[in-house]
């Protein structure tokens, strides 16, 4: 193990401390604003440390001349396996990237991952943020394919600026915002926690954009375990690569970078404490697995990363299916075992191949700063540290800096203590001088002499550099909020340990969108807004599968400077929002119902409009809420909670027992040693994300604090039910309507038309908003209003109908005439010929004789040939002139005069069937009598008309009717009022959501 650094720093600051005047350059926080007093003895750090990586590598060479003469400065291949799980991982290095401090290709299957770290020459300018760097790319390549969107490259070039020129970055943002007040920014801030970018941004560097959602994550992934190993005072440029150069489809990359990270950051001269490693544990069958494979996790509970060292975790992040505490902590402990396993591994291959580390680059504050500080601002400090309003205290501590800055930087500081150890000092001055000095005894004076008694010189006044009283005055701060919290058992809002802030929630206070919710947790808020839209809406994700993924629920996070009090840069997302936004959602989904069930795709939104700590965790209380105000089905109300931990509490004259805080600020987050955020019901948790600032934790105290994370979500849960005014529960008016038909497979061809000219003519002519249909029959048409639904549901269920032979048609227009015949649209987008000798039953020498275009014609159905073309015939409808018959216009008289003298027997009754074609077909029955309708739809095998009262079947022509209500298609046909309307519905095969039907 590598030695603490901290042990150092008397050795690296031993002539910073005898100087009255800091021999270190006075580096300005402020670039804007006028630099404190300087001399111009002092002289440029980089210009001191220029050399120190040189001097490592010389040295190196010298203890090892050997290798130095077969490759001087390039490592040897070498390669080993590592048990991991039921299976081996493959580490490779010393062959590909020598010139990198360190790089290592790690294969799992046929899956690799390439990993490298390098480290600039020259220091940083010190500050409280880490310059560590991660990078993560999937290339397309490693799958054998390439991207499907217009840019075929992985990542524009400005996707990788934001970390080769993050230097100049820095030189623009410095510290901003002074070292104590970034607890007030904790939240927007990744100073301590998160290498990727500060807050508010200050130049177009800061923002990283155009990143895909999963390598955002993983660079978290990578990134979160690493920096709690890195010693403070390192400012070398630090960045990790990282590359997936193959897959296989069934080894999951993740994990495997976080592994690969690890081995080349022990192999590399970064001075970290300790080797890590990743794994992930999946649940499957009540069996847990190492790294299981991506078929294997279809069928898992949990979906769990865990990262660490050989004896403690450092970062867990993980999804699962309503999982109690007691099996989650089983689950960590299996991939605990799993990682020691590896670091153990790790640690022999660092020692015989790693590089030498650069503990010399580690440059700390002067170890006597601390107690000049807490000479001048302790007093006032812990006063400060005790108001309760985030606003007001962060201003107290700005002007409380101020004066910090001004006596140590400018004026100057005296200790008493060394005020007191001057005399000392001076009186060593005189131990040189004649050792023949006259001794005078007591009593006697020579008058001759003359004695001088030595006076204590006053002690120049000392200067430090603003950056070293910048970040020691935030340690400082941050020592005194733990020991308030050790010692009085009071946090800066009065709350215990325990203790939940107060909650107030609302539902519906956006008329427009479809579901809204404002939930308010103290000084912390989010205004959850819920979108429901169809198919179209959801998100498409280019991944390296090549299967087309499609998110119908996906979940926002946004976090403007505003919700802090600040000013900052507006742009695209961060990964910080990007990483908080995907806690939120995947905590959300397994609450959500299927598409069978509610076929929407969902959209929240979550904006941060004030933040003091855990704004990812009201996301889930706030977008729950606003789910069920949008009517959304969901299964169970959930809620969202971070936990924080003071680890070492001996430091402040406790037991030692860590000390588990409910319900962080943004402070406590910041001078804490954990977050650990668990959202879940009040039995099973959905989603879990815990991080650590310190060595590590202990299975011991994640139990505790996962137990009293349960007490916190009931309570929470319990404030929710309070909710004023109440979640809808019920579709908004202004939500789409969305209706679901079942066709033959076969038909969707004629549904979607050459090139799709025919569904894009439908949804012009209709005024709905999509229709969208699937290879197994399914059609959603989407539509704002009934009227438009009605008139596409009308022309898919005719274009996807089945004629039958005999079948007969009334009111159908003619479309078109030709020499031989007239084309009658007998549906809307269905045609057939009706040849002229089908038109008369007298000869006609020219069609347009007789008829022309928008003519309405009464035609029979008599042939469908092979092709699917159907012949029609008007002749066969028309009465039949043999004298010998009676005519059927005789007969309808006779039938009219039965029916008026028994009109309740003659009423006609009409049925609505649905068979799986998907056609609508309308039974006319007429129990023992004849209709009057001279409309009456007839079917028979022969010329005339019927010659008998049964049953018949009729197909109308569908057309919409604008005076539907809203109503829950689901079996119960709705009557129209326009001419000849039918609905086509089944219970079993077509559905209507809309208002509060139950899908």
């Amino acid at each position: 193990m590598l030695a603490n650094p901290s042990c150092h720093a008397p050795l690296l600051h031993t002539n910073r401390w005898r100087c009255p005047l800091s021999c270190n350059i006075h580096r300005s926080l402020h670039p804007k604003k006028p630099s404190r007093r300087s001399s111009s003895l002092f002289f440029s750090t980089k210009s001191c440390s220029f050399g120190v990586r040189a001097l490592a590598e010389s040295q190196a060479s010298e203890l090892n001349p050997s290798s130095g003469e077969a490759a001087p400065g390039v490592a040897q291949p070498y390669s080993v396996k590592i048990p991991v799980g039921d299976r081996h991982i493959l580490v490779e290095t010393g062959h590909i990237g020598r010139q990198a401090s360190g790089s290592v290709m790690v294969t799992d299957g046929e899956t690799i991952v390439y990993t490298s770290v390098c480290l600039a020459d020259v220091p940083s300018e010190p500050s409280d943020f880490l310059p560590l760097f991660v990078n993560y790319q999937e290339r397309f390549s490693a799958a054998g394919r390439t991207s499907g969107g217009f840019f075929k490259r992985e990542g524009k070039t400005k996707d990788h600026e934001g970390c080769a020129l993050h230097k100049k970055a820095r030189a623009s943002r410095g510290m901003n915002v002074k070292g104590s007040m970034k607890h007030s920014m904790k939240e927007h801030m990744c100073s301590n926690k998160y290498g990727y970018t500060l807050s508010p941004p200050t130049s177009i560097f800061d923002t990283i954009t155009d990143f895909c959602s999963p390598d955002v994550l993983i660079c978290r992934l990578i990134d979160r375990p690493l920096r709690p190993t890195m010693p403070k005072g390192f400012y070398h440029e630090t960045q990790i690569l990282s590359w997936v150069l193959s897959y296989d489809g069934l080894h999951s990359p993740d994990s495997l970078a976080i592994t690969a990270a690890g081995i080349a950051v022990a192999l590399s001269e970064v001075p970290i404490s300790k080797a890590i490693a990743g794994v992930r544990v999946g649940l499957v069958g009540n069996k847990f697995i190492i790294n299981p494979t991506t078929k294997e996790m279809e069928d898992s509970e949990l979906d769990l990363l865990v990262a660490g060292t050989d004896s403690a975790i450092l970062m867990i992040e993980g999804y699962c299916n309503f999982l109690p505490e007691e099996k989650l902590l089983q689950a960590v402990e299996v991939g605990q075992d799993a990682v020691r396993a590896i670091c153990n591994e790790v640690e022999a291959l660092a020692k015989k191949y790693g590089k030498p580390k650069m503990l010399d680059a580690i440059k700390l504050p002067p170890p006597e700063l601390y107690r000049h500080i807490e000479e001048i601002a302790g007093q006032r400090l812990g006063k400060v540290l005790q108001i309760k309003n985030k606003i007001p205290r962060r201003k107290a501590l700005i002007s409380l800096e101020e004066e910090v800055l001004t006596i140590l930087t400018e004026e100057g500081y005296v200790s008493k203590d060394e005020t007191l150890g001057t005399a000392d000092t001076v009186q060593d001055l005189f131990e040189d001088e004649d050792e023949d000095e006259e001794v005078v005894v007591d009593g006697e004076v020579d008058e001759g002499d003359v004695h001088i008694k030595p006076i204590p010189r006053k002690s120049s006044p000392l200067l430090y550099s603003e950056v070293d009283v910048k970040l020691v005055f935030k340690e400082v701060t941050s020592k005194f909020l733990r020991r308030r919290i050790v010692e009085g058992g009071k946090r800066s809002d009065g709350r215990t340990p325990d203790g939940i802030r107060l909650i107030n929630s609302q539902c519906g206070l956006l008329p427009r969108a479809h579901g809204s919710a404002l939930f308010t947790r103290g000084e912390t808020q989010s205004l959850a807004v819920v979108t429901v839209g169809d198919r179209q809406m959801a998100q498409r994700i280019d991944n390296l599968v090549g299967v087309e993924e499609l998110k119908r629920f996906y979940l926002q996070y946004s976090f403007p400077p505003s919700c802090v009090g600040e000013v900052g840069r507006m742009g695209a997302p961060s990964r910080r929002e990007i990483g908080h936004g995907m806690l939120a959602e995947r905590a959300l989904e397994p609450i959500l119902p299927s598409e069978d069930d509610f076929p929407y795709t969902i959209r929240v939104e979550s904006t941060i409009t004030e933040s003091n700590g855990s704004s990812s965790m009201a996301s889930v209380c706030g977008g729950c809420l606003a789910l069920q105000d949008a009517g959304v089905p969901v299964k169970y109300s959930i809620a969202g909670i971070a936990m924080g931990m003071v680890l070492n509490t001996e430091e402040f004259g406790g037991d030692g027992t860590p000390l588990i805080l409910s319900d962080i600020t943004g402070s406590e987050d910041a001078s804490g040693d954990m977050d650990f955020k668990v959202a879940g019901t009040e039995d099973g948790i959905t989603a879990f994300q815990m991080d650590i600032k310190v060595g590590g934790i202990t299975l011991l105290i994640m139990k505790l604090a996962l137990l009293q994370a349960k007490d916190g979500r009931k309570q929470i849960l319990a404030e929710m039910l309070k909710c004023s005014p109440p979640p809808a529960k019920r579709l908004s008016k202004y939500a789409p309507l969305i209706h679901i038909m079942k066709v033959k497979p076969e038909k969707i061809n004629a549904i979607i038309g050459s090139g799709g000219k025919k569904v894009k003519s439908i949804i012009e002519e209709t005024g709905v908003e999509a229709i969208d249909t699937q290879d197994d029959g399914i059609v959603k048409i989407t539509a704002k209003d009934l009227i438009s639904l009605e008139k596409s549901k009308a022309i898919i269920s005719s274009l996807t109908m089945v004629p039958t032979v005999g079948d007969i048609y009334r009111n159908c227009e003619i479309k078109s005439i030709a020499t031989y015949g007239v084309f009658v649209e007998i549906a809307p987008g269905r045609e057939g010929l009706c040849h002229i000798s089908e038109l008369s039953p007298s000869w006609l020498a020219k069609t347009e004789d007789a008829f022309k275009v928008g003519d309405q014609i009464d035609v029979k159905l008599i042939e469908i040939n092979d092709k699917g073309q159907l012949r029609l015939s008007r002749k066969a409808l028309l009465p039949n002139t043999n004298p010998e018959k009676p005519s059927s216009k005789q007969r309808t008289t006779k039938e009219n005069a039965a029916s008026q003298k028994a009109p309740d027997k003659g009423t006609l009754k009409q049925t609505v069937n649905m068979p799986k074609d998907g056609l609508g077909e309308v039974n006319a029955e007429q129990p023992n009598q004849t209709s009057s309708d001279p409309k009456h739809v007839s079917s028979d095998t022969s010329n005339s008309a019927a010659d008998d009262a049964l049953p018949q079947k009729i197909i109308k022509r569908l057309v919409s009717s604008g005076r539907d209500e809203p109503y829950a298609n689901k079996g119960r046909p709705k009557k129209s009022i326009g001419k000849a309307v039918t609905s086509v519905s089944n219970k079993d095969e077509s559905s209507l959501v809309n208002g509060e039907a139950k899908i």
